[in-house]
């Protein structure tokens, strides 16, 4: 918990209890993509009293500070990570919505050809691949 007031302090974000218990949950949790609703869905089963419209506010200002990445999958839905600092695409169910991480150096090379071969520098990307997962195509 300590570790976590520093990190927070370190952003310039005050250590309050909200901000606590949501970098807990993504830093101890099982998944690792969350939505606002997913948050708050934990926060309820822990019996918390802090509300959506908190949970909305905490990962903006996360984001807007370093500490979690958001992506926007095909559902629409801000999905929040933490922010590692380590580069990586993704893989995402269009069934069920699980999301997965991948990294391929040769698919990063790729992309860095393409890029010289047009002229392009690139400065930032991210890949997202729809389809269906293993566990779903088993249901099927």
């Amino acid at each position: 918990m300590n570790n976590n007031i520093e990190n927070l302090k370190s952003t310039g974000l005050k250590a309050t209890l909200p901000r606590l218990k949501i970098m807990e949950i993504f830093q101890t949790g099982k998944q690792r993509h969350m939505t606002a609703e997913d948050v708050f869905r934990v926060l309820l089963d822990e019996r918390s009293d802090i509300g959506l419209a908190t949970v909305y506010r905490v990962l903006t200002q996360f984001e807007q500070a370093g500490i979690l990445l958001r992506s926007n999958f095909e559902s629409g839905k801000a999905v929040y990570e933490l922010n590692e600092g380590q580069h990586h695409d993704h893989l995402v169910c269009t069934s069920c919505g699980k999301v997965e991480e991948f990294f391929d150096p040769e698919i990063e090379k790729r992309q860095m050809q393409v890029a010289d071969r047009l002229g392009w520098t690139i400065q930032d990307h991210a890949m997202s691949l729809y389809g269906v997962c293993a566990h779903c195509l088993g249901k099927k």
